[in-house]
């Protein structure tokens, strides 16, 4: 399992809650959307600010940044509203015996 971080066990991230882990110097927010895992970048694309600490509502499948109100959509990244019109980066996420992993994939 090279390249990959551990997050969670399974058990400790249920639907509707998220996690956080770094892979290097990036933060990754790892999502509970009903069941299925997603992973975005713990940064607003438009201001440099963690995703984490806004509001995640896990039954619309978004997250909303506290700065500035931009909303994302955790499943794909893509930005719903101003003042971000850029995607949050997305990044893959598995599970492996229990453990929740996720990487940052980036070249």
């Amino acid at each position: 399992m090279e390249g990959w971080v551990q997050v969670c066990p399974l058990s400790q991230l249920l639907p509707g809650e998220m996690n956080v882990a770094w892979d290097g110097d990036t933060a990754i927010a790892v999502f509970n959307f009903d069941g299925a895992l997603y992973a975005l970048e713990d940064r607003c694309s438009h201001e440099d600010f963690e995703l984490s600490a806004g509001h995640f509502d896990g039954e619309n499948a978004t997250i909303e940044c506290v700065l500035h109100g931009a909303r994302f959509d955790v499943r794909d990244g893509s930005a719903l509203c101003a003042p971000a019109y850029e995607p949050a980066v997305r990044f893959p996420v598995k599970v492996e015996d229990g453990i929740v992993y996720t990487r940052d994939d980036r070249d």
